[in-house]
């Protein structure tokens, strides 16, 4: 297979095109590393001179969004003891966390002095959703260059529910750990706007909604939730704007008590169905559903083109995939 000799993105990558020298146009597109810089250091001065005038007057500061996984553990980190705020975590529980991520999150958590509430929907009705995602497309082919569908099942759910929160308790700022692959730095502190969240829920909730009916209304926003503009939030995930690296960042972790899982996939640190949904992946489209992830990782120099190689290189365990198969009936 034809890879970019600068990334790694493949020939199958939708809309992919090459010069003389194999590299690929998103590559060319790419400015400057020191542009970036620049970019991170206004995006961090704008997150500080946020928290100056935003503190909440309710009990908390920021929401997290926390998988228990490496990159929302350390991100979790950074808002308790670099920014000094008062965070409340806040879980999806997809019914396929790894029980080492349970620990981690209680261990995490308690070393931080943070709350941290868990959310558990209805097995039943998040494996007839996630049973679909394996058998069928849901979604627009612009979500599957970024994630598989299984994930963007899950994703949704996550922002909405620590949305929907953060409105119902006026606190003013929501924290993702996504890495600076997931997201741009432009993107990296951002005020939630009601309008865009209105479209960008439509397209998760009605392809759920046909699956689950009205059982997903809970972790969505309603019409109320959209009423109240003046308490939608600031999104803010600092690993794109400050230093990333892997192994000072599992180093960290460690030190507040952190262990990595041994039983999930390479690039997940947390859900034991993301072997799965990288297989069925990779079998529909032809390319790996975090390669767009690594490809930006590797532009902005938070990660060697080698490492990333490995990442997607290596095959998913087949005990996981039979394992996480069995559990949703396939």
């Amino acid at each position: 297979m034809i890879r970019c000799s600068r990334c790694i993105l493949p020939e199958t990558f939708p809309g992919i095109v090459f010069n003389r020298d194999g590299v690929c146009n998103h590559c060319i597109r790419f400015k400057e590393e020191a542009l970036q810089v620049e970019k991170q250091a206004k995006c961090e001065k704008k997150f500080l001179d946020l928290i100056a005038a935003q503190r909440a007057e309710s009990s908390y500061d920021l929401i997290m969004a926390y998988s228990g996984g490496k990159d929302s553990t350390y991100t979790l980190d950074l808002f308790v003891n670099k920014y000094r705020l008062k965070v409340v975590a806040l879980t999806f529980d997809n019914s396929f966390i790894s029980m080492k991520s349970f620990e981690n999150m209680k261990t995490i958590c308690a070393s931080l002095g943070v709350d941290h509430y868990t959310i558990r929907p209805n097995p039943a009705m998040l494996k007839a959703i996630f049973k679909t995602a394996a058998r069928q497309e849901l979604f627009s082919p612009k979500t599957l260059e970024r994630a598989s569908t299984i994930c963007t099942c899950c994703i949704g759910f996550v922002k909405s529910i620590v949305l929907r929160t953060a409105i119902e308790k006026r606190i003013p700022f929501v924290g993702f750990g996504w890495s600076p692959g997931q997201a741009p730095v432009e993107a990296s502190v951002m005020k939630t706007n009601p309008e865009l969240m209105r479209k960008t829920q439509q397209a998760i909730y009605e392809p759920l909604h046909a699956i689950a009916g009205d059982a997903i209304n809970p972790y969505f926003l309603s019409e109320y939730h959209f009423k109240e503009a003046r308490h939608f939030p600031w999104n803010v995930h600092p690993l794109a704007f400050l230093e990333y690296d892997e192994e000072k960042i599992i180093e960290r972790n460690r030190a507040l008590g952190w262990e990595k899982p041994e039983d999930t996939d390479a690039n997940s640190t947390n859900c034991l169905l993301n072997a799965l949904a990288n297989q069925i992946h990779k079998e529909r489209y032809k390319f790996h559903p975090y390669a767009w992830e690594l490809a930006n990782m590797i532009r902005c120099g938070a990660m060697t083109r080698q490492f990333a190689l490995a990442k997607i290189d290596e095959p998913e365990n087949p005990d996981m995939v039979l394992m996480a198969k069995k559990r949703l009936g396939l």
